[in-house]
């Protein structure tokens, strides 16, 4: 077996893992949060040598933005972040419909990814979830998560008056996106995921103006500089999501004012959310570096 089909089996192959909690966020089905609390340690403790509680990080997997990937080829990875010392809220959201093969819902794809964002923070607060503090929230997503944190980061740069427009940025700590779909207009010449970037804008043949339109509110590419703090996790021999389209946010990002950090790793697309690999610790030492307690690799 090759070595991108064997990290592919690698990640894939792991047995899911039960969540502490499950909420809903809305009233559609997928509108769901799986929560994993933190079982490791909890990095800085406070005056009385009390742990701190965890930061929050709200995880979108990926999968292309198509339904037979859902959250549950995440929860190891979710579940390895908790026995890190996070919390962790594992986000569903509304991908492809009926067709298995179609890549996302325009615009129910992005409505959910907002409102996860505004609301599963409050619910983690609301549900008194143990040693939580849903006021430190780090955004991360694998593949086409990648681009949902990418994006989410960036709502306050949408025309005010469009759907999902924030006066302000999101309070968050940062955002950690791993072998992100990042750059829409990249991707989508580049084919990534087969045509996903193209059906996940809901592409008609003949409609560029449209397409245009929508390019503009969901490539995140295209809403920099956020002044968030940014880090992507790029495998450098990615041949899912190619280094290409990391490469082209980071410079959008640079020409844009905004710096990023771009932590190469070894390995391909999967690495990353596969707690067996090196990967995943680098991963893990960087979204706690955002969240404040602990260093960054």
């Amino acid at each position: 077996m090759g070595g991108a089909a064997a990290e592919e089996t690698s990640a894939l192959g792991l047995t899911p893992v039960a969540p502490d909690r499950t909420a809903a966020y809305g009233e559609h089905p997928d509108q769901v949060a799986d929560f994993y609390l933190p079982r490791g340690p909890r990095g800085p403790r406070g005056p009385r040598g009390a742990a701190r509680p965890a930061p929050l990080v709200l995880l979108f997997h990926g999968g292309a933005w198509r339904a037979p990937y859902d959250r549950r080829h995440v929860s190891p990875f979710a579940a390895f972040l908790a026995g890190r010392g996070l919390a962790v809220a594992s986000v569903e959201y509304r991908r492809g419909g009926a067709d298995p093969a179609r890549a996302g819902r325009w615009p129910e794809t992005f409505d959910d990814i907002a409102a996860a964002v505004d609301t599963v923070p409050s619910l983690a607060r609301e549900l008194g979830l143990p040693g939580v503090d849903p006021d430190r929230v780090v955004l991360t997503g694998h593949s086409a998560g990648g681009h949902a944190v990418l994006w989410a980061a960036a709502r306050h740069r949408l025309p005010p008056g469009t759907p999902w427009h924030l006066p302000s940025p999101s309070p968050l700590r940062g955002v950690v996106a791993l072998a992100p779909i990042a750059d829409l207009a990249t991707a989508r010449a580049l084919d990534v995921c087969s045509g996903a970037v193209g059906e996940l804008l809901g592409e008609v043949r003949g409609d560029g103006d449209e397409l245009t339109a929508r390019l503009a509110l969901a490539d995140p590419a295209a809403l920099l500089p956020t002044a968030i703090p940014t880090t992507i996790v790029q495998g450098g021999t990615d041949i899912d999501v190619p280094p290409a389209v990391a490469d082209a946010f980071a410079t959008a990002a640079t020409r844009a004012g905004q710096d990023v950090r771009l932590v190469r790793t070894e390995g391909g697309h999967f690495p990353p959310i596969d707690p067996t690999t090196p990967v995943a610790h680098t991963v893990a030492e960087e979204i706690a570096h955002v969240a404040g307690t602990g260093p960054a690799s």
